[in-house]
């Protein structure tokens, strides 16, 4: 009999979720087939089984194990495997950690035993899991009163009434709902109140004359290769990873009291998704053209939006790029993405006027900010990287290679 327990599917997993089991309990499986939809800090992907029998489930739909907790048995072929014994519950997370990320809850969670006895289909489970919705103030409307999807995506109350609906009306904020977070939504607002309270950072700032890089841009285009024209942001992922193969220390963590120094340079590119926040990875950047990194930087958001990202497109980075610029903001600051030694924000192209060549004349300008981990990185170091890349991104040719 062979124990399927979690599995770590990213460098940054601590627990998953299942999602849904592709294979039904006493199913027979073989090896390589897909058991089980997880759910991780970065995406959502099947586990394949590395062996065959008989599939025994001890982790139901909805549960969330630490990496290495079981969830499932398969037993020897015709020997039916057994049944193990409920999966002891996870510690709680010490105060002082829940503490430094306070929410405001209108009511207690939904207890298990409660929720298991609600019918409901399993994709209904999947999506109130996904949008936070608790199917005992649902009606359904299947057979027998069953929850079935239209029941969650338009979801109308049971007599009792939502239990997360504040019944105030006179209050100036009106009618006051709470939803749960997707598991991805709160591991991100973990980890980054974890690195506001835990990173001693620090935040640079310097302004990019982008006037030759907009025209070459302007150039590529209007040439109609069939090489994928590089982005602004492309073109900032390349300066990075070639500021950071000349800066190793930069590209770098602070981890368990100690430095870390990578002999790659993997540049993570920050992609909204909907209702979430993905960084998948630009393996080995310094040593791509800029065509390339333009390919896959586009396949990897597209990724992103459909919902197929899996964890090894969205681990092993180690610097980070965040771009807002494509939404007018001139300047922010990111939050660094823990244990990395920094993050790049990067403003919007605008033309204003600047001084060059001792004239007054209109130029495309950036902005640019460098949050650091003062642990791995002081003043100057920061300030040489930053200038570095400015230098780079000023020089578009020097990118080409």
């Amino acid at each position: 009999m062979a124990e399927i327990v979690m599995p770590r599917l990213s460098d940054s997993m601590e627990e998953g979720t299942i999602v849904r089991w592709l294979k039904r309990d006493g199913d027979e499986v073989v090896r390589g087939e897909e058991l089980v939809e997880i759910e991780t800090d970065k995406a959502t992907m099947a586990y394949e089984s590395d062996t065959a029998g008989k599939l025994a489930i001890s982790a139901p739909e909805g549960t969330t194990l630490p990496v290495g907790a079981m969830i499932a048995t398969i037993g020897d072929g015709d020997q039916p495997a057994a049944r193990p014994a409920a999966a002891a519950e996870p510690e709680p997370e010490p105060a002082t950690e829940a503490a430094a990320l306070p929410v405001e809850v209108a009511a207690a969670p939904e207890p298990e035993a409660a929720r298991e006895r609600v019918k409901a289909s399993p994709i209904a489970r999947r999506i109130a899991d996904e949008r936070g919705v608790d199917l005992t103030t649902l009606s359904g409307t299947g057979p027998g009163g069953r929850i079935v999807k239209a029941d969650v995506e338009t979801p109308k109350p049971s007599a009792a009434g939502p239990v997360g609906a504040a019944a105030n009306e006179a209050s100036g904020r009106g009618i006051t709902t709470t939803a749960e977070p997707t598991r991805t939504q709160a591991l991100i607002a973990r980890r980054m109140a974890e690195s506001r309270a835990t990173v001693p950072s620090f935040n640079l700032q310097i302004s990019v004359d982008m006037t030759t890089a907009t025209t070459l841009r302007t150039e590529l285009k209007a040439s109609g290769g069939e090489a994928p024209v590089p982005t602004i942001n492309d073109m900032v992922v390349k300066a990075s990873a070639l500021a950071l193969r000349e800066q190793p220390q930069a590209n770098g963590a602070w981890r368990d009291g100690k430095f870390e120094h990578y002999s790659r340079v993997n540049i993570g590119v920050a992609v909204a998704g909907p209702g979430t926040l993905v960084v998948p990875t630009v393996f080995d950047a310094d040593a791509k053209t800029l065509s390339e990194i333009a390919g896959e930087t586009a396949a990897l958001a597209e990724r992103v939006r459909s919902g197929t990202i899996t964890p090894p497109q969205t681990s092993g980075g180690t610097f980070t790029v965040s771009n807002l610029g494509m939404f007018g903001v001139r300047s922010f600051e990111a939050v660094i993405n823990t244990p990395q030694a920094a993050i790049l924000a990067v403003g919007a192209v605008e033309q204003r006027a600047a001084v060059h060549e001792g004239s007054i004349e209109p130029r495309m300008l950036m902005e640019l900010t460098l949050s650091c981990d003062h642990r791995i990185l002081y003043g100057a170091d920061g300030a040489t990287l930053l200038a570095r890349i400015k230098a780079l991104l000023e020089a578009p040719l020097s990118l080409a290679g």
